[in-house]
């Protein structure tokens, strides 16, 4: 017997709902696909921590800058060629961005027990889970199913990722354009807990702030004059670092918050949080609240690993995390 018509779009609606769920994230994406994904990343991970607790901030501003350019899907990792200046190379990713080594370690030993199986886009999202994790902050559950990008461009990078000199609408501006909400912006500035800033991201903030003073009066002046002794005017030492949050760098604890209510935020863009009502009242409730902060990051965190991912059938498993599959 034929198919009512009726019957035929019952079944098309249904076809299309079925490869929309098909397409979704979801948590336990590996559970038969290859059971260790998540628990290998894990223990590379540690590995690589006990070795160096900075790498746990690397590792989660690695995830940050993925997916804040061209989504969640590993572009980030993908080597220049010849023909090609990727991400990685790109202010403010050459010298910001450490850990690459981690995803690779990861994937070789993920392509030798489930080749062609897990992508980079997943693995540096439990990457940065487990960073988190391991400095103290909570645990959360990563929905998986990412697939990997084949463009990476240099080009791309400035228009994309925030900058440090920003004020709080050019801040706010830049996550709704990836669909994040400002209380999600402030949550997720939060991440400056842990790791470590070159001084030329900030030392506009020190030396000839502009005309009229040569120190910006939003900073604490005993901080600047410490900053001031990590970082010398005139100096050209491009591998200058200081911690963002002094009192705590590796403990991913509501610490930075309180930093930005003393005015000791590192960046013009976390200071920026206090020149409005809505934010500076968000900074007070995480400063005073380390345990609902941290949920409310990893919450904020897994909606920013959602950003324009290729799922389904789209993009590749790419074999080797720095080359585009050929």
């Amino acid at each position: 017997m034929g198919l009512s018509v009726g019957m035929l779009l019952a079944l098309a609606v249904g076809l299309c709902l079925s490869v929309g769920l098909e397409a979704q994230l979801q948590i336990g994406f590996y559970k038969s696909k290859c059971s260790t994904a998540e628990s290998i990343v894990r223990d590379e991970v540690i590995k690589a921590f006990n070795r160096d607790k900075g790498l746990a901030a690397g590792l989660l501003r690695m995830h940050f800058h993925d997916c804040f350019v061209r989504g969640c899907e590993a572009s980030v990792l993908i080597d220049s060629t010849p023909s090609n200046t990727a991400e990685k190379d790109a202010p403010p990713n050459n010298r910001s961005l450490r850990g690459f080594d981690v995803i690779d370690s990861a994937k070789a030993r993920l392509e030798t027990r489930c080749e062609g199986v897990v992508s980079c886009a997943d693995i540096l999202a439990f990457a940065a889970r487990d960073s988190v994790l391991l400095s103290e902050g909570l645990w959360y559950e990563v929905p998986s199913g990412r697939r990997d990008g084949r463009i990476s461009l240099a080009s791309e990078v400035l228009a994309n990722i925030p900058a440090p000199f920003f004020n709080l609408d050019q801040v706010t501006q830049f996550f709704a354009n990836k669909g994040l909400t400002q209380e999600q912006m402030v949550t997720l500035s939060g991440a400056h807990t842990i790791g470590r800033s070159h001084c030329t991201s900030f030392s506009n903030r020190l030396y000839n702030f502009n005309s009229t003073t040569s120190q910006d009066p939003t900073l604490d002046p005993t901080y600047a004059a410490e900053l001031k002794k990590d970082c010398p005017q005139g100096s050209n030492d491009t591998s200058l670092v200081v911690p963002m949050n002094p009192s705590s760098p590796t403990v991913f604890d509501s610490a930075y918050y309180t930093d930005v209510l003393a005015n000791r935020g590192l960046f013009t863009s976390d200071q920026s949080l206090l020149t409005s009502s809505a934010t500076a009242s968000q900074v007070t409730q995480n400063s005073n609240n380390g345990y609902q902060w941290k949920s409310k990051f990893n919450a904020a965190v897994v909606e920013m690993g959602k950003i324009s991912v290729f799922t389904g059938t789209d993009g590749e498993i790419r074999l080797n995390c720095r080359v585009i599959n050929p």
